[in-house]
């Protein structure tokens, strides 16, 4: 191996954890659809959306009242996580009753609110 493949400043090399480690690395794309999903879910509304969807279904008008903002602020952001795939919608008639998308957005949400209850 020559010293192009591998930068590092340290003396010790573990070329096998190297090799390892990037043929395991997903691609790029992968990478930004991460980092995508975060910045929806990184949002202290969307955060408080997530929570109340996390307890019951509810429509545009409950939301708008748990979070004391207006049905059209609520909406868009709705709209926004629909769109990421973090919430999904049904229509009773003329009302649209909004719900995580599956359980993998619970477990992530009740992962990090416990991360953060423990650093506090």
């Amino acid at each position: 191996m020559t010293s192009n493949n591998f930068h590092c400043d340290c003396n010790a090399l573990n070329e096998e954890l190297v090799k390892n480690t990037i043929k395991a690395m997903p691609d790029n794309h992968t990478f930004e659809a991460l980092a995508n999903f975060y910045k929806i879910i990184g949002n202290d509304t969307r955060c408080k959306i997530i929570y109340s969807l996390s307890l019951n279904e509810m429509c545009v008008c409950d939301l708008s009242n748990v979070l004391s903002m207006t049905k059209s602020s609520i909406s868009h952001q709705l709209s926004k996580m629909r769109e990421a795939g973090v919430v999904k919608c049904r229509r009773n008639g003329k009302e649209v009753y909004y719900s995580l998308d599956d359980e993998h957005i619970s477990s992530i949400f009740a992962i990090s609110l416990t991360h953060i209850n423990h650093k506090e």
